[in-house]
């Protein structure tokens, strides 16, 4: 069953958060001084996530990506993502991680049903990883990767860009994708938190692109359905490819094809809207009717486009873990 929102955009794609938790602390996702953390008691149970993603399904939603805060902190994940793979009609299963707890869960969240991983991974030098991450050890993140291809995981690494930071950086991840079978994603900094001059930080998707193209030859490829919104590229003989996501200087809105769900139950059609529905009060009812309605409001409303830009933002500053990234 297709579904469609109101400018006939296709919406086959939910992203679920389990948690606001997260083991990592990095400068694009939250403020130094970090952020007041949902109430133990606001974060929806598993059987409420589960009633919310089997009731998106039944819309038409066909893949759920799992995301946090960092979503293996929580405990009793994989049995969760067990009861998830085994919603009839869900199509693809896929998580978002930091890949600090991997090198431990990567056969676990194989034998659970996860059939794709998304690493974040903002550098490949042990003390700018640590910079940017405020806490994180990128011997263990690696060690993580690398268990993950081990049982058959294919590898994508998303590298969110950040001028004077670690954009020396970009040819040095190109080239894993020639070594390798390996997704590689330069992301767009954005300005979810708001941050002071933030502007200096954007490296622009075009900008990337040239840098790329420097040293290596990149033939576009082709999208497919289920893609998400980053413009892919192949290098000539390597096993891997290369895509760029460009929220800022090069919206994809008119493609987008996803809502989210924050692990306090709200849900939006936007990464940058301030509009959101309160799904916990209909998880209170016995039928999933209603909820599946609120998820069809959501679908409905979803906005053409945000208002952002390199060289301004509208939205209220947010942590990225509260929402679900």
């Amino acid at each position: 069953m297709a579904l469609f929102d109101s400018l006939g955009r296709t919406i086959n794609y939910l992203r679920l958060s389990v948690t606001d938790r997260c083991n990592l602390r990095c400068t694009y996702c939250m403020p130094e001084e970090g952020i007041g953390k949902v109430a133990h008691g606001e974060i929806l149970s598993y059987e409420e996530l589960l009633r919310i993603a089997r009731a998106a399904v039944a819309i038409g939603i066909d893949k759920i990506r799992i995301t946090g805060g960092e979503p293996l902190v929580r405990k009793g994940i994989i049995q969760f993502l067990h009861q998830l793979a085994e919603i009839q009609g869900l199509e693809q299963l896929v998580l978002t991680t930091n890949g600090v707890l991997l090198d431990k869960m990567a056969v676990d969240l194989r034998s659970a049903g996860v059939q794709r991983l998304n690493i974040s991974l903002d550098s490949l030098n042990p003390a700018t990883f640590s910079h940017i991450s405020r806490c994180g050890d990128l011997e263990r993140v690696l060690a993580g990767i690398e268990a993950a291809r081990e049982c058959g995981f294919p590898i994508k690494l998303n590298m969110v860009v950040m001028r004077g930071v670690n954009d020396h950086e970009i040819l040095d991840f190109a080239a894993m994708a020639t070594t390798s079978a390996t997704t590689v994603r330069f992301i767009e900094y954005m300005p979810a938190i708001r941050e002071h001059n933030w502007q200096r930080h954007v490296v622009p998707g075009a900008e990337i692109l040239a840098r790329l193209a420097e040293r290596f030859t990149l033939i576009p490829a082709e999208q497919t359905e289920m893609a998400g919104p980053a413009r892919n590229f192949r290098i000539p003989g390597a096993p891997g490819t290369l895509g760029v996501i460009t929220p800022v200087s090069s919206h994809f809105c008119s493609e987008c094809n996803r809502i989210r769900v924050t692990a306090s139950g709200l849900a939006k059609g936007c990464l940058f809207s301030e509009s959101l529905v309160d799904l916990k009060p209909y998880l209170l009812r016995e039928s999933d009717q209603q909820l599946a309605l609120a998820l069809g409001k959501i679908v409905d409303t979803k906005p053409a486009g945000h208002q952002m830009s390199p060289q301004e933002c509208s939205h209220q500053a947010f942590s990225m873990a509260s929402i679900g990234g």
